[in-house]
């Protein structure tokens, strides 16, 4: 019943750390970019990326890409993903795919641990299921078209329905994502997810992705008034694998 959250990278600019640094440098060389890509050695290019990030040159940070497939998320989560303007998108429709019986529903942590939350929330979600299919026949048996009866039968599905979304960020718009969602006051599907893609760009991109998260992890809560009070410590989410608050 309950989805599971899985991430994959499916594809990014290659060498991206090079790619931006080469952007940057070449706004103050007299050479060609192809001439940069020979030139610079690694060590040139992590220096580079690190000054880039600290001064602000942010624009250089949008020449390298990352796309990543998302199933096992809610539609509650994608509505939060999808207020990310500097992105691209593209999600399973609701319209065209049918919510059969093989879909599931996305359980809430809390709720799973209470054995009488949890057996309210999946008669709710049985009980949305139900409608969803009587709606869909009703609807067919009218004569009317798969399309038609889906979209307006999909209306009693609940934000919980599991569903899949294709995602392409830049560096520059992921350091940001990561910072207001990695945060322990971000909703904790939401959160689960950016620290996944996190622990992901990382991997291929060590520079780029350097000291990035919520503001806790390298100086004071830009929260304020309205911190949680635990903050992260760099050496507790140094890997794919980073904690779940």
């Amino acid at each position: 019943m309950s989805a599971t959250l899985r991430v994959s990278l499916l594809q990014h600019t290659p060498d991206p750390d090079r790619a931006v640094a080469i952007a940057g440098r070449l706004c103050y060389a007299p050479v060609s970019a192809a001439d940069l890509k020979q030139e610079m050695s690694d060590e040139e290019v992590g220096k580079l990326v690190r000054i880039l990030v600290r001064s602000g040159h942010h624009s250089a940070l949008e020449h390298a890409s990352f796309s990543f497939a998302i199933d096992g998320v809610s539609r509650a989560c994608t509505h939060q993903l999808v207020r990310h303007r500097v992105a691209s998108y593209n999600q399973q429709s609701q319209r065209y795919v049918n919510f059969g019986h093989a879909d599931s529903f996305v359980l809430p942590p809390s709720v799973a641990a209470n054995d009488e939350a949890k057996s309210v929330f999946l008669e709710a979600m049985e009980q949305a299921r139900a409608a969803y299919d009587r709606l869909v026949e009703i609807g067919l048996a009218e004569g009317r078209g798969k399309e038609s009866v889906q979209e307006d039968a999909r209306f009693v599905l609940p934000n919980a329905a599991e569903t899949k979304i294709v995602v392409t960020m830049n560096a520059r718009e992921l350091r940001h994502f990561f910072q207001v969602r990695c945060c322990n006051r971000a909703q904790w599907e939401i959160r689960d997810l950016a620290w996944t893609m996190r622990g992901m760009v990382k991997q291929v991109a060590r520079n780029l992705f350097e000291k990035t998260g919520p503001g806790c992890l390298y100086g004071t809560c830009p929260e304020g008034k309205m911190t949680c009070g635990r903050p992260y410590k760099p050496e507790d989410v140094d890997g794919v694998a980073a904690p779940s608050a």
